[in-house]
């Protein structure tokens, strides 16, 4: 039942966040229109997810490919419905690449050690890696809010994760050094494509 959730709740906001675009104050627009903001809701939705009795790793991965493909499907109807084109093979192609590790992080959050620490360095830095790139590339158009609050965010997760779960020299180095590699191949990955992060 939980996972049927996920792929209603995953499909239905994707569409939300379409029409999102026109009612988000300025400051909280860039949610509905980055890679962070649809991370964000399939971290949540496979996080819960993984809360459920028997839920295993496996499970988290394909729900996270499944969360992402569908908040793609779900945008792209929402913004057929509202009269605008959208092409979703670019990002429902990320979503079947990247959401698996997605939903593995997000199920392993709840774990110690070096597992909670390779989820962290994903999560932390598509976060820090986005916020950076909207800095420096978009925050001229979009304003610096959301960006700002993005990176934020994902340092308060990262310093979370080390005081609570992340034990150990190995452990922690490889959730700063992952963070730092992450957020600079994210960084790095929407130069090479020339793109603001946009959904549409």
């Amino acid at each position: 039942m939980r996972a049927l959730v996920v792929v209603a709740a995953s499909f239905l906001l994707g569409g939300l966040t379409s029409y999102a675009q026109g009612f988000l104050p300025d400051a909280a627009s860039p949610f509905a229109n980055s890679s962070s903001g649809w991370t964000l809701l399939t971290v949540l939705l496979v996080a819960w997810f993984a809360g459920a009795p028997r839920a295993r790793t496996w499970h988290a991965a394909v729900l996270g490919a499944a969360s992402f493909v569908l908040l793609v499907l779900g945008y792209t109807v929402a913004a057929d419905l509202r009269g605008f084109v959208y092409h979703p093979l670019l990002f429902g192609l990320v979503g079947v690449v990247a959401g698996p590790f997605v939903g593995v992080a997000a199920a392993w959050l709840r774990t110690q050690g070096v597992r909670a620490a390779l989820a962290t360095a994903l999560l932390a830095g598509i976060g820090v890696g986005e916020g950076t790139y909207g800095l420096l590339t978009v925050a001229e158009h979009t304003g610096a809010t959301y960006w700002v609050v993005a990176g934020v965010a994902s340092l308060v997760l990262l310093a979370a994760m080390l005081a609570r779960r992340v034990r150990g020299t190995w452990p922690v180095v490889v959730t700063v050094a992952g963070t730092a590699v992450v957020a600079g191949a994210f960084y790095s990955a929407y130069i090479w494509l020339g793109t603001v992060g946009s959904l549409g």
